[in-house]
Formats: structure tokens, C-alpha cells, sequence
């Protein structure tokens, strides 16, 4: 894969952003997909992580037990709005991390219970990746 971002920036919706210029998707790229695109995403949010200036909606059943509203009101921020965010960052990173670089993740777990907890932590990092793709902005 080789992906060229020029100098010159366009408009959207009044924003500059830089545009990307060429992409190139040889065959391999596509075998696993998942593994070629973990080392993209990775360092992406990992530096939103650093950069963002705000934190979007996050849902009530997306957040762990100690981070959630005792009265949500959807599209209303609440005393945990900006840790929620960051928890959901974090368990992004978490995922793509995993799939990114650590190829025997499962081998350091002595029971199948501990696998599956594991399995369903990265699963759920990518769920929250896929509902708020769209929120992952700076």
C-alpha cells in the first residue's frame, strides 16, 4: 500500500484539510485487511488521544458502569462526558493496538476464560470504533 498526502489543502464544510492525492491497494493489502490497516489507525488515534479539543456524545450502554450517567439525557453532556470519551479512545487504542502488535496476544493466557475476556475487550474496542467513526475528529 502506498498513500501520498499533498501539501496543498482543500475546504470542507469551511475546515482546510490536506488531501490525499494518490493511493495505491496492491493485493496483499486486502488478504488481511484488519492487520493492514491496525498500523494506520493506531498512531491516528493515539495522537487525536493527544490533540482533540472536545469529546462527542457518548451513550450511556457504550460507557463502563463507573463512568455512566445516573439520568442520561441524550445529546447532553453530564459529569462524565469528557472521561467517557477518553474511555472510549482508549479502549479503541486498546484493540487496534492488540491487532497491530501483538500477533500472539492469546498466548499469555492460561485459561480459556481469560482468552474470551480478552477477545471480547478488543471486539467491543472495534464495535466502538465502527459506532463512533464519525466522531473521531479534533
Amino acid at each position: 500500500m502506498k498513500v501520498f498526502i499533498g501539501k496543498y489543502p482543500r475546504r470542507i464544510l469551511g475546515v482546510m484539510t490536506r488531501q490525499i492525492e494518490y493511493i495505491q491497494i496492491d493485493p496483499w493489502d486486502t488478504w488481511s485487511m484488519d492487520h493492514t490497516l491496525a498500523p494506520i489507525i493506531l498512531p491516528m488515534l493515539r495522537q487525536l488521544v493527544d490533540t482533540k479539543h472536545g469529546a462527542p456524545y457518548v451513550e450511556n450502554e457504550d460507557r463502563p458502569e463507573h463512568l455512566r450517567a445516573e439520568k442520561p439525557e441524550k445529546y447532553e453532556t453530564d459529569e462524565f462526558h469528557f472521561q467517557a470519551w477518553d474511555w472510549v479512545l482508549d479502549e479503541m487504542i486498546y484493540a487496534f493496538d492488540c491487532k497491530a502488535n501483538k500477533d500472539d496476544v492469546f498466548m499469555r493466557f492460561q485459561s480459556h476464560q481469560e482468552m474470551e475476556e480478552e477477545q471480547a475487550r478488543i471486539s467491543n474496542g472495534f464495535r466502538l470504533f465502527g459506532k463512533y467513526y464519525e466522531s473521531l475528529w479534533d
